[in-house]
């Protein structure tokens, strides 16, 4: 049988690098950690690390074993919670989302489920992508709703390691530019035809992607303003700072003296879904991500 400490102990080797970081955070020794780790190669028949003086890198194994770990240590925090539940009498729904996501799907979502379970309590926690799903896999939150560019979702070697992901809507990003820019009446924009315009983003990782694309076309970026709220950064380009690229649910609500123009083919999009953790059948969840799917469609409607 595997030891649950022993797993506990290899995943903290993989989040930090080496056993000396490992055993500063459990508050062992690297002795301990090392003992730890190879009691766990023993038992499997297998080595889960190779060591180096660059630090440690997971084996083949060692990536399985850390999956495993990641969803040991979320379901033993998912069976507290509803140990915690029956304590309290309550039945409770933890949830994280991203900002703009959460601003524009959540609300009709959330009014669907409070009618399905009036005695449902709810609580949201903002955080980026990033931040949210970790919360999932340590099963600090029951989903998270999160997105990802076009790539696996963050921290992940693809979309369905460790985690469900239930998709729910494409986010294509749009130019917005002042009212008053000579592109401003296009019915398309090309990201190459945006090469001397000056640039102020809504949030660090919408820098990266344009970078990416920047990058496609042959140019580089003149970046005046990172902020972290799509509203701030219109707000900025309707006073003529420069020009974003914002996504579609980010769109609203409507600013004077400002302009937005699709980006022709291959156009940059945002992948909005649901996290959970597989394999666990919560039916307040099932009923929130089909709040949100019906969510999603009233939005196509409108």
């Amino acid at each position: 049988m595997i030891d649950v400490q022993r797993l506990r102990v290899l995943r903290t080797v993989a989040e930090h690098g080496s056993f000396n970081r490992a055993a500063a955070a459990l508050h062992l020794t690297p002795s301990a950690v090392s003992q730890h780790v190879a009691a766990l190669e023993r038992s499997l028949g297998a080595q889960v690390v190779t060591r180096s003086t660059r630090g440690i890198r997971l084996t083949p194994a060692g990536r399985i074993m850390v999956g495993a770990a990641e969803s040991v240590a979320a379901e033993l925090e998912h069976a507290k919670r509803q140990v915690d539940r029956l304590g309290s009498g309550l039945t409770r729904l933890t949830l994280a989302t991203f900002t703009s996501g959460g601003r524009v799907l959540l609300p009709g979502a959330l009014a669907r489920l409070g009618t399905a379970h009036p005695d449902l309590v709810v609580h949201v926690r903002e955080g980026e992508p990033e931040d949210s799903l970790a919360l999932v896999r340590q099963g600090a939150v029951d989903l998270a709703l999160a997105y990802h560019f076009d790539g696996p979702l963050p921290g992940q070697p693809g979309p369905g390691a460790g985690l469900e992901w239930t998709a729910l809507l494409n986010d294509p990003l749009h130019v917005a530019l002042p009212e008053a820019h000579p592109l401003a009446g296009r019915e398309a924009l090309g990201i190459a035809e945006l090469a001397a315009e000056p640039w102020v983003l809504g949030c660090l990782k919408t820098e990266a992607y344009l970078r990416r694309y920047a990058e496609r076309a042959g140019f580089d970026p003149q970046v005046r303003g990172t902020t972290t709220d799509y509203f701030f950064a219109r707000s900025l380009v309707a006073a003529g700072m420069g020009i974003s690229l914002i996504p579609s649910v980010a769109l609203t609500p409507e600013i004077k003296g400002l302009c937005t123009v699709p980006i022709e083919p291959p156009t940059p999009t945002r992948y909005i879904g649901v996290a959970t953790i597989s394999r666990r059948n919560h039916p307040h969840v099932t009923t929130l991500i089909q709040a949100l799917k019906e969510q999603v469609a009233v939005l196509h409607d409108t």
